[in-house]
């Protein structure tokens, strides 16, 4: 190259040994701190050459920059991933750590003190229960309190119950307020009284009173019902809770007015009693005849407005789930406690009393509108409790009518579908 026999030579011993571009480059690897110096150094080295294009220039000096940068990556550590640590997070808490064989890179010295850092501890994964879940349990055991008074009157043999008030009462409406009043009940009587309806409000004040006529001798076996309820002008009322007392003489004789605070109870639906039927059983085998006679029941639950019902008795003949025969007493109307003394026979074989079972339902006639179950029950082999012993006691004494009281029970959807649809379903078949 020409303008390399320009420059001027020195001897080692005048001047020191003028460097070379690859000797610096050498060791600006060694120190890649110094890259700014080095590329001043290779611009003046430039500056004794023919002029350089300013594109070549820059390409150079790109060139040397991403080589600098490129060896200060390599001589730094890797910095490890963060998927690391969320890996962490999700290993077992009761993960023992100190057995893990983590190399010799992570071995720590004796001399070295433990510390938290890295450990799992346990204590911070507990799972802290929300306050408005324990508040919610407890809302659900207690939703206010009501306050009414006891006293009985001798001259007309009744107890007369004064309902005063309730207090802190649960929000039903959107509004934040509820529209509360409350039933009463002496039970077993079926016989109903209601307050009168207080607007938006959860401290209501009733101040009402009610008069049951019932013999003294009488009392230690009855139980007062009280059941407050939300009103609710364009859909189903409500059930804000109940409250029953078991025991009339807890406090006192009742022989003066007796005040009484007790806690309402949550409750979804009226927990009374719905009444009991009394029927028998006789099975003929030679004649593979079954007879169940409806006697009467007692203390039915009121299903219309006046505070009576108009009850008749559903009997139907269930074979391995299907529903073969169905037959029905007279209705008896406003009534409580109707008498039957009706006959249902069903003509069963012998081999198959083991398949079958009666459901009984206790219905409201109603003149407009589909009919309302009172209550069912049912017997049989496959029944449960007193359903179940009722029919073996039966098939262990044939010909002989076995006859047993039975308390009604609340019937499940899918039998309250089943119902609706024989009542609305054509009669093809002539059940007697």
């Amino acid at each position: 190259v020409p303008w390399r026999t320009k420059a001027p030579f020195l001897s080692p011993s005048l001047s020191p040994p003028q460097q070379t571009p690859v000797t610096m480059a050498t060791e600006k690897v060694k120190d890649p701190m110094g890259s700014i110096g080095f590329l001043e150094a290779a611009v003046k080295i430039s500056h004794t050459s023919p002029d350089i294009p300013t594109d070549v220039q820059l390409s150079m000096r790109e060139h040397f920059l991403r080589r600098t940068q490129r060896m200060q990556r390599q001589t730094t550590e890797p910095a490890s991933s963060t998927r690391h640590n969320s890996f962490k997070r999700h290993l077992p808490r009761q993960m023992q750590v100190g057995s893990l064989d983590l190399g010799n890179d992570y071995m720590v010295d004796k001399d070295e003190k433990p510390t938290s850092i890295g450990r799992i501890q346990p204590e911070l994964y507990q799972q802290k229960v929300p306050e408005s879940e324990d508040s919610s349990n407890d809302s659900s055991k207690n939703c206010g309190k009501i306050n009414f008074s006891l006293k009985y009157d001798y001259e007309n043999e009744s107890l007369l119950v004064n309902i005063l008030k309730a207090v802190d009462l649960p929000a039903k409406d959107l509004c934040g307020t509820s529209d509360p009043y409350v039933k009463v009940y002496l039970l077993p009587d079926r016989k109903k009284f209601q307050t009168r309806v207080h607007r938006k409000t959860l401290n209501p004040t009733f101040s009402e009173s009610f008069q049951f006529p019932v013999p003294y001798d009488e009392l230690a076996a009855r139980k007062l019902h009280m059941s407050v309820f939300d009103f609710d002008r364009f859909s189903r009322h409500d059930m804000i809770g109940e409250v029953v007392m078991e025991n009339l003489f807890e406090t006192s004789d009742l022989s003066r007015e007796t005040n009484i605070w007790m806690d309402i109870q949550y409750a979804t639906s009226e927990s009374v009693d719905l009444g009991e039927i009394m029927f028998s059983l006789c099975y003929l085998p030679t004649a593979g005849r079954l007879t169940l006679t409806v006697i009467k029941c007692r203390n039915l639950k009121a299903m219309d407005i006046t505070g009576y019902s108009d009850p008749y008795v559903k009997v139907s003949l269930i074979c391995d789930g299907r529903r073969l025969k169905k037959k029905k007493t007279s209705i008896k109307k406003n009534t409580l406690n109707p008498t039957y003394n009706e006959a249902i026979i069903f003509d069963i074989p012998p081999d198959s009393m083991d398949h079958v079972s009666l459901h009984i339902s206790v219905m409201d006639y109603d003149l407009v509108g589909h009919n309302e179950i009172i209550g069912v029950m049912r017997v049989g082999c496959s029944a449960e409790g007193l359903g179940r012993d009722h029919w073996n006691e039966m098939l262990a004494y044939p010909r002989k009518p076995i006859a047993h009281w039975h308390p009604l029970l609340e019937p499940k959807k899918s039998e309250k579908e089943v119902s609706l649809r024989m009542d609305y379903s054509v009669r093809v078949y002539d059940f007697g």
